[in-house]
């Protein structure tokens, strides 16, 4: 499943990946590449970002210390090395155990205006929590948690230095969402032919940017510097021998309307992230264009924003060139 050396190892491969995706993105000239969203990040009054509190938040999130076995950290299922995702069909928890979903990307998280896929949880401080003691993933207690952490030579100090106060669930949720809210993505190909850098993308991305924009209908909700409306559609992925395989959304919000819809997720680093969609189902871009070209599945509930699109064989191929420009660089740990 996971031993601590495989999370070390885990740790170091992923700092070194999202290092060099950084000089990648300053034009091989070593110099950080900026994280330009234009976009203000809301972080709660009672949370700031301090450097004490991201560090501890790091730790955390690449220590296995939080799952009941001391074999899974959060990084065995958001590894950097992978934008912050598993290259799973859907996550595996302590002891091999399946969870119902696929694990989502958390670049730019911090912007996010609900959680999971489902939206389930509205704030990240209550999301970062949930993994712990979910028995699908880490299946530890946050009592239990708190207790570790305790008993840990260094964890009671670290807290003292990020909050002034003893280990607490509190102090566990605002760190790790601390820590998550500096997990930046961008400065992709995508955003420096927006900015007027005309040799940034090629013929074939500018011509799915055009299908992105127009006939794709594409921007219906990826919007916005995220590109995710962060809102709920059913598209209907979920929709499988005449019935919804997951209730999505509706098992949060109790309407109908919502029967099988998830989350808009992320166009960001988008390249890196398969396989793709709530269940995994999708493996390639490629896979995902052919399904929203034909319209998606047809079902009850499927959102009037999906319908057939009708892509040539050679706008497809420029869709798919335009998402992997929207992956650049990956910027981690600075408050």
């Amino acid at each position: 499943m996971g031993t601590w050396a495989e999370i070390v190892k885990r740790l170091l491969l992923g700092a070194l990946l999202v290092s060099a995706s950084l000089s990648v993105g300053a034009q091989g000239q070593g110099q950080r590449a900026e994280i330009h969203l234009g976009l203000y990040m809301p972080v709660p009054e009672e949370n700031p970002l301090t450097p004490e509190k991201v560090a501890l938040g790091k730790r955390l999130f690449f220590d296995p210390i939080l799952s009941r076995d001391r074999s899974l950290a959060c990084v065995f299922c958001h590894d950097p090395g992978r934008a912050y995702t598993d290259g799973r069909t859907v996550a595996i928890g302590v002891f091999g155990r399946p969870g119902r979903r696929n694990a989502p990307t958390l670049v730019n998280r911090g912007y996010g205006a609900s959680f999971f896929w489902d939206g389930r949880m509205p704030t990240l401080e209550q999301q970062v929590l949930q993994p712990i003691g979910d028995p699908k993933e880490m299946d530890l207690t946050l009592g239990e948690a708190v207790a570790r952490l305790k008993d840990h030579r260094d964890y009671p100090e670290l807290f003292q230095a990020a909050f002034g106060a003893d280990v607490s669930v509190e102090g566990l949720s605002r760190a790790l969402a601390g820590y998550v809210r500096t997990i930046l993505s961008g400065d992709a190909p995508a955003d420096r032919y927006t900015a007027g850098d005309r040799e940034a993308l090629s013929a074939q991305a500018v011509q799915g940017l055009r299908v992105f924009r127009g006939k794709g209908h594409c921007t219906a909700c990826h919007t916005g510097p995220t590109y995710t409306d962060e809102r709920f559609h059913n598209t209907g992925v979920a929709w499988r021998d005449g019935r919804l395989s997951d209730p999505g959304r509706f098992a949060v919000s109790g309407k109908v309307e919502e029967s099988g819809a998830f989350k808009t997720p992320t166009l960001r680093e988008i390249a890196w992230t398969a396989p793709y969609m709530h269940d995994g189902s999708l493996a390639t871009l490629s896979d995902v264009v052919e399904f929203f070209d034909r319209g998606g599945n047809p079902n009850p509930y499927l959102d009037p924003e999906i319908h057939p699109l009708h892509l040539s064989v050679e706008e497809k191929q420029a869709l798919v060139a335009f998402l992997k420009s929207l992956s650049g660089s990956i910027r981690e740990g600075q408050p």
